[in-house]
């Protein structure tokens, strides 16, 4: 289970690229969701709970990652910084005329965020902590 430790407790410029990254794709799905008639694209293949849910929870994941602190301290900054994107996401589409902002949207980038980061809070709880990086000689 060492892999997973580590996993679960990258390096410090690991977690900075990991909210880096997050910031990144969080940017794609509000200019994506931006694009008149995409949506109605894209939901052809997947409905738009299950959309939201996955890519609100892999944001979770890699949020929750970058974060640093006790696997509880983690979650809840991972679904503060999901909440607030979610509601910014709504926020842009309301000023959208081709689509609305809607709260349930919203709660489903919510309870996504809630559901993957206590899975993870869970998860690293349970494994091993190693030591935090020791040096490493060359």
């Amino acid at each position: 289970m060492p892999a997973l430790s580590t996993m679960l407790q990258p390096e410090a410029k690991v977690r900075r690229a990991l909210h880096l990254l997050a910031l990144l794709l969080f940017a794609g799905i509000v200019v994506a969701g931006s694009v008149p008639g995409a949506r109605a694209e894209v939901g052809t293949f997947a409905s738009g709970i299950v959309l939201h849910s996955l890519a609100y929870a892999f944001l979770t994941v890699l949020w929750f990652l970058g974060a640093t602190g006790t696997p509880v301290q983690r979650a809840l900054k991972a679904v503060l910084a999901i909440a607030l994107m979610g509601a910014f996401d709504e926020l842009v589409q309301s000023f959208l005329p081709y689509r609305s902002g809607d709260v349930r949207d919203w709660l489903i980038d919510f309870t996504a965020a809630i559901v993957a980061s206590s899975l993870l809070a869970v998860l690293a709880t349970l494994v091993p902590q190693t030591a935090v990086h020791p040096a490493r000689s060359r």
